[in-house]
């Protein structure tokens, strides 16, 4: 009987150091795991979030060279065919489960060409996510939202192709997701890139090129 709550105690210790390690990627193929990929690279990889601008080639070979599930959104410049994507799952407009995380996807950027695909206006993007409201109720929240573009003035840029949705804000403040991973702003544009930030309870991603996260894996 005195052994018992030693035992409870251990198992739930064991529980919370399980983690589960996701890739998130961005507007530019890393050489690493493309021209320098070696068997294993990725054995340990469970989950893949591409947040646009990548090839589907290049997502579709991480798919077939992993064991990850590997989910994408559109970024402002790609043009992703459905029969070239090889097993890769588009959530744009969409709430993906994997493992009990619930990730909201919502791909592209600011609009600053009248005819172009992917950009939306604040409006455009506020109208998204009135649509998703059944979505969002359903799973009751979500866990990561992954977009392509940051949000307004949290790492993002004067230039309006490279502003911020402050709908974004809005989600953060209401649902308190765990992570909010983005892309669209680069390394090489200077001291604007941040990789690591924070809004209120969440943790901001820049998944530029490549990163990698630790996320509880509650089952």
């Amino acid at each position: 009987k005195i052994f018992y709550p030693y035992l409870f105690v251990l198992w739930n210790v064991y529980r919370v150091e399980e983690i589960m390690k996701i890739l998130v990627l961005a507007d530019e193929e890393s050489k690493l795991l493309y021209d320098h990929f070696k068997p294993g690279m990725l054995d340990d990889i469970e989950l893949i979030l591409a947040c646009g601008d990548l090839h589907a080639s290049y997502l579709s070979f991480l798919v077939t060279m992993s064991h990850a599930t590997v989910l994408y959104i559109h970024g402002n410049h790609d043009h992703y065919e459905k029969d070239a994507m090889n097993g890769c799952i588009c959530v744009d407009d969409d709430i993906f489960v994997y493992k009990g995380i619930r990730i909201l996807g919502l791909g592209g950027s600011m609009r600053y060409h009248p005819e172009a695909d992917h950009q939306f206006s604040e409006k455009e993007m506020g109208r998204r996510i009135r649509r998703l409201w059944w979505k969002i109720f359903r799973h009751r929240g979500f866990d990561i939202l992954m977009t392509h573009a940051p949000a307004y003035h949290l790492n993002d840029m004067e230039d309006l192709p490279h502003r911020g949705f402050a709908a974004f804000l809005r989600l953060m403040e209401k649902y308190k997701p765990r992570f909010f991973i983005h892309g669209h702003i680069h390394a090489t544009y200077g001291s604007c890139f941040k990789r690591l930030d924070h809004y209120e309870e969440t943790t901001v991603i820049n998944a530029y090129e490549k990163y990698i996260i630790e996320y509880p894996d509650e089952n």
